[in-house]
């Protein structure tokens, strides 16, 4: 199917974009939300504007329900420790660009950088070791302790995918002694065994590159079976990650220019920038949503695409705040009832130039995103019909559920790395 049509100028195409905004959706936002909070709702709801006659309907049917819960997985922080890790990855932690030591597929990865270790009766501890090469494992199998190379009988990724990936959500990952025996084609009993463990060193580097292509599958499961409500909130969710795999300090170490002594510029360039630039001067008008035929891919290039503009949005903040008068970068403003201090709006708008339209850019790429992962989705279900479907309301248990994230959210401390 070929949904596109002829661009429109982009002074023109802005015009008619804001007078839909005025029309249907309303704009305005306040300046004390926190993409942060307002960059996230305001890029699912452009990504809806995106999307094919056959979809559009039904999305700005629910546009309200997007636009809301974009923010969802950011309150999700307070209430569960393995949330945090879906936003973000620090790349760098692994090496250089393109960073081939970083497998793409999530198994592998997370294969490659889990500890297994064996406790013995003496309490001692001994790690195993893969070969992927000559296909080895080595362990502790004598008496006097020490290494020797044994063959496995049976392929790593097998036994990894069938007794460590189930236990993935769980506090420990413990093994059976047996199992592992049997993995080097060895009885029961034959290895001093009375523990076995597996730990995970690769998760809390960050795994947002990995979620996305698992959103992608849940978000085409439930076009599949016409589950309304999964399809909302995973649309909803979906684009809010997808935002985060396009903002830079997601992708490295120094996430919040805290090894540069740039505390805070997370939120300077995330939320304090589009806040007060994004809709009186970017242009939302991006084109129709596109397919994408290898999301694994493709969200790995948005990852790198991403990491390749760290060294200039910490070095170019760095060279301003040496030029610029230092009593004008930071002000103070009156937000629900508090005073805050956050950068002045010159410094920003200075910030801003200097990156030569760097944060509407990622901004733009997102919302064509966004669009295109749902786009993708709805086509791989077999473009199922969405039309004579009402806008949709929640059900009890969801307000409830939703309830209690808010209350979390509000009374709560992160669980996990916080943002900035």
């Amino acid at each position: 199917m070929n949904h596109q049509k002829p661009l429109r100028s982009r002074q023109t195409s802005r015009n008619v974009l804001i007078a839909i905004l005025l029309l249907l959706i309303g704009l305005g936002a306040a300046p004390s939300e926190r993409w942060g909070f307002w960059g996230h709702r305001r890029l699912n709801r452009m990504a809806v504007f995106t999307l094919p006659p056959e979809m559009i309907v039904f999305y700005k049917k629910n546009l309200e329900y997007v636009t809301e819960h974009a923010v969802d997985p950011d309150k999700r922080r307070y209430a569960t420790r393995h949330e945090a890790v879906r936003h973000y990855i620090d790349i760098d932690h692994w090496g250089t660009y393109p960073f081939p030591e970083v497998p793409r597929d999530w198994t592998e990865a997370l294969m490659k950088f889990t500890e297994v270790g064996v406790v013995d009766s003496d309490g001692d501890t001994t790690l195993l070791y893969r070969d992927t090469i000559g296909r080895q494992v080595l362990i502790s199998l004598d008496t006097d302790g020490g290494a020797i190379k044994v063959p496995y009988q049976s392929d790593y990724k097998t036994y990894f995918i069938q007794e460590i990936m189930p236990q993935y959500y769980e506090e420990e990952w413990n093994l059976s002694c047996d199992t592992l025996a049997m993995l080097f084609g060895l009885s029961p009993g034959a290895i001093d065994c009375e523990k076995a463990y597996a730990v995970d060193h690769f998760s809390e580097y960050g795994i947002v590159p990995y979620h996305l292509p698992a959103m992608q599958r849940r978000l085409t499961a439930a076009f599949r079976n016409r589950d309304i409500p999964r399809i909302l909130r995973i649309s909803a969710e979906f684009g809010h990650y997808i935002g985060d795999a396009h903002v830079p300090l997601h992708t490295t170490t120094n996430y919040n220019g805290q090894l540069t002594d740039q505390v805070g510029i997370h939120a300077f360039w995330e939320s304090r920038i589009p806040e007060l630039f994004a809709d009186q001067e970017y242009d939302y008008f991006v084109g129709k949503a596109e397919y994408i035929a290898n999301p694994k891919d493709y969200y790995w290039d948005v990852v790198l695409a991403s990491h390749l503009l760290v060294d200039s949005v910490l070095q170019i903040e760095r060279d301003l705040s040496k030029t610029f008068p230092e009593d004008k970068q930071y002000c103070y403003e009156e937000r629900l009832g508090r005073t805050i201090r956050t950068q002045c709006k010159e410094y920003a708008k200075a910030y801003q130039e200097r990156m030569k339209g760097m944060v509407e850019d990622r901004m733009r790429a997102t919302i064509l995103s966004i669009g295109s992962a749902w786009y993708t989705a709805w086509v791989d279900a077999g473009q199922p019909d969405l039309d004579n479907i009402d806008q949709y309301r929640l059900s009890p248990e969801e307000l409830e559920e939703l309830q209690v994230l808010e209350e979390k959210a509000r009374s709560g401390s992160q669980k996990g790395r916080a943002h900035e």
